[in-house]
């Protein structure tokens, strides 16, 4: 018969407790054992990132439906007011740039018109197409009457600029006077044969002074004969001085 220890020996052999069971499955897995620590392996990574992105962007997962609705609708209306104000100031960039436009058709409109009226004032010279009367007395002299009406003529069918025997400019104010031998103009004496240098269409001045009864035949009644040239280029010279005005105290005798 076995002895107590013999039969001690045999039972452990045949019934290992927990712990051995613990200890070989742990040095000796089973490939079941594998398996099923792999997927505990995944299913516990998964939870653990689940959690992360449940941290790291719950910025609106605990927002209710309305309050989402009304954070929408204030980025709307903070865009909507953006794009009123990006209109607005395009708009006034645009009237600036029309303003800017504006003031430079005004600046060169009325330089423009200065020049114009420099031109009228015979202030400077002018160079331009236009015609050059030449008026010879023959059998007779010249009337007064006869050499205004021939530049009233020419002022009416737009003479913009006239110089008389090249040493005088005529303009509005410009003052004649009949004298022996000639006209006083603007105080300087101007004597026959008296060239009279026109600025403005040739097509148009020429045809103004010979119409019946017009300057043409006035002047050939008073005895002299009159010629006109239509020239592309007229050169005007003659100037007028700026009136100053008189700023001198008045006398008080």
């Amino acid at each position: 018969m076995p002895d107590d220890a013999d039969q001690a020996d045999q039972a452990d052999q045949v019934d290992p407790g927990p712990r051995q069971r613990i200890w070989s499955a742990l040095l000796k897995p089973t490939r079941s054992q594998i398996v099923v620590g792999l997927l505990l392996a995944v299913v516990g990574f998964a939870g653990v990132t689940q959690v992360r992105v449940n941290q790291t962007d719950d910025t609106y997962s605990g927002q209710r439906e309305q309050e989402l609705i009304d954070i929408l609708s204030a980025l709307a209306g903070t865009r909507q007011r953006a794009e009123d104000q990006i209109a607005e100031l395009e708009e006034v960039r645009d009237d600036l740039r029309d303003d800017t436009s504006k003031r430079q058709a005004a600046l060169e409109q009325a330089q423009e018109d200065v020049d114009e009226l420099n031109v009228l004032a015979g202030l400077v010279p002018v160079t331009g197409p236009g015609i050059r009367i030449t008026i010879v007395e023959e059998t007779g002299r010249v009337s007064l009457s006869s050499f205004l009406d021939t530049i009233q003529e020419l002022r009416t069918v737009g003479a913009e600029a006239m110089q008389l025997n090249g040493t005088v400019r005529i303009v509005a104010q410009t003052s004649f006077e009949e004298t022996e031998g000639g006209f006083v103009v603007d105080g300087e004496l101007v004597e026959a044969p008296y060239v009279l240098d026109v600025i403005g269409e040739p097509s148009v001045l020429a045809p103004a002074l010979e119409f019946l009864l017009g300057p043409k035949q006035q002047i050939q009644e008073d005895g002299a004969d009159l010629e006109v040239d239509e020239l592309s280029s007229i050169d005007i010279e003659a100037v007028r001085s700026p009136e100053e005005p008189d700023f001198s105290a008045p006398d008080p005798g």
